[in-house]
């Protein structure tokens, strides 16, 4: 019963902000009420009804502004915009949950709990506070509730999504379906904090001894599902930027640090933060000249396919050498479009797209106009939308916004060219090729494990393992034993040790 009345009240604000016109124009539903509409433009009225409708809408408004293949341009740059801030619940509330959480009455474990939250979010709440020891922290808590009123609204945006396929199936090559599938998974993650917490330890890990972003550390020992505790940073928000010129914090290297930091997590890390706008993004500015990013919420992290990684780097590759050609054909291969897809004339519309920007500074180009144009091509070729790649593009977009406000100067393609040309390379070097090797060898051996029903436990197939681990000594004997020895010799010596190791 519940569901139906929200059904209706979605309804009512879809009605009143004109929401219909703007999917559905061959049904438009509005023009048959008499409930007025909203007179504002087409991409205020749908941010306003997505923040009226709730936490998963935001957070639905957030991820689809990157869908540049769905949107209009006006439309992805105003949903580009809206911030998840709501309204804070009590404290009464909030130090119950924590005595409910932990088992104990909030004073045995904290010294001081701030009443006003530093922070009030769709699906937490964040609290400063100092533990019994005096160490400054920060407890965030899941808003009460918060995990039936996103299940709900999860089955009704899989319903408008099979609803927008039936009135709308020439855009079925959008995948609609998989699209509430990647926001489902993004939340579900994001409904864990110790999921959360530990996103924050690997990136904390990952740059460990960075200079330029600096992560704090989680107290896992007051780590739960619903809440988690986290070293307190206090650095200058980076939206605040007038500030930071006010102490003379050099913007351009900061700027080139924030390209520097993606450019890490994304390909020798593959293990990036999925949520860089500026309300989670601090400035530690003690040293002006050199300025370090501190990092919160860490409920939205992503990796890469290895198919994904190299594809998206052979991609920008190829786009810095203005090979637009190697472009059109690595869409092919990939399955991204057609396989018959005429090469050349899909290469010459991409040329038209990007020839414009290429070696131009931030202030001279937009990745989202770039998207647009892109996105028109790869319409006009039946391109296929890759909703795993979702996270990413949202990434992107937080990225370049925020360089264009730091140093509009910036030259992205000088740093990011040197960069990738060395990834592709050392991707295929032949000890990349032979770990490479080494991981398929594993998984096969994974997937080839007999159960306890066929061979009993005491008698392990040990050989798949033993030929994986020997793919690195035999490569590596390979590349350097041949310097030294007689390469007749040294087979001899590795065929024998093989056969005796596999025996």
């Amino acid at each position: 019963m519940m569901a139906f009345f929200r059904l209706i009240r979605i309804f009512s604000i879809i009605l009143y902000y004109g929401i219909d016109q703007l999917v559905f124009r061959r049904f438009a539903l509005s023009r048959l009420c008499f409930i007025r509409l909203n007179k504002d433009n087409r991409a205020k009225r749908l941010s306003k009804a997505l923040i009226k409708l709730g936490p998963l809408f935001i957070k639905f408004g957030q991820i689809l502004s990157t869908r540049r293949d769905l949107l209009a341009p006006d439309i992805a740059h105003e949903l580009s915009k809206l911030q998840d801030n709501v309204a804070p619940y009590g404290f009464e509330i909030v130090l119950k949950q924590i005595e409910k959480g932990y088992r104990c009455p909030p004073q045995h474990i904290f010294s001081h709990i701030e009443k006003e939250p530093l922070g009030s979010a769709s699906i937490a709440q964040v609290h400063g506070g100092q533990l019994l020891n005096g160490e400054p922290i920060v407890i965030k808590l899941l808003r009460p509730n918060i995990k039936k009123k996103v299940k709900r609204d999860i089955n009704l945006l899989y319903l408008l999504a099979k609803c927008f396929m039936i009135l709308q199936p020439h855009l079925k090559r959008l995948h609609p379906i998989a699209v509430v599938n990647e926001i489902k998974h993004t939340l579900d993650l994001e409904l864990d904090l110790s999921n959360e917490a530990a996103n924050g330890s690997q990136l904390r890990k990952n740059f460990q001894i960075s200079t330029k972003l600096y992560v704090p550390k989680m107290h896992w020992d007051l780590v739960r599902n619903d809440i988690i505790v986290m070293e307190r940073i206090y650095g200058i928000p980076i939206k605040h930027i007038e500030q930071m010129k006010a102490q003379n914090v050099n913007l351009e290297k900061l700027a080139r640090f924030g390209t520097e930091i993606f450019l890490q997590q994304v390909f020798e890390d593959n293990f990036f933060h999925a949520d860089m706008h500026p309300g989670n993004l601090f400035v530690n500015v003690s040293d002006p000249n050199h300025p370090v990013y501190e990092g919160v919420d860490f409920g939205i992290c992503a990796t890469l396919s290895p198919s994904d990684q190299k594809y998206i780097a052979l991609n920008l590759v190829a786009f810095f050498q203005q090979d637009y050609m190697k472009i059109a054909q690595l869409h092919i291969d990939s399955g991204w479009v057609p396989h018959h897809t005429d090469a050349h004339k899909f290469a010459a519309h991409i040329r038209n797209v990007c020839e414009p920007i290429i070696n131009r500074p931030l202030k001279e180009i937009s990745f989202g106009r770039l998207m647009d144009g892109l996105i028109r091509t790869a319409r006009s070729f039946k391109m296929e939308v890759q909703p795993q790649l979702l996270l990413l593009q949202k990434t992107i977009f937080n990225i370049e916004g925020l360089g264009r406000d730091l140093y509009p100067d910036l030259n992205l393609w000088d740093q990011a060219k040197p960069f990738l040309e060395n990834w592709v390379k050392k991707q295929n070097h032949p000890i990349k090729k032979l770990e490479q090797l080494n991981r398929l060898l594993e998984n096969q051996y994974k997937d080839n494990q007999p159960s306890h029903k066929t061979q009993p436990p005491h008698r392990p197939n040990h050989t798949l393992k033993k030929i994986s681990i020997l793919t690195i000594f035999i490569g590596g004997f390979s590349l350097y034993y041949t310097e030294f020895f007689n390469p007749w010799i040294g087979g001899i010596m590795v065929i024998q040790l093989i056969g005796l190791w596999l025996t």
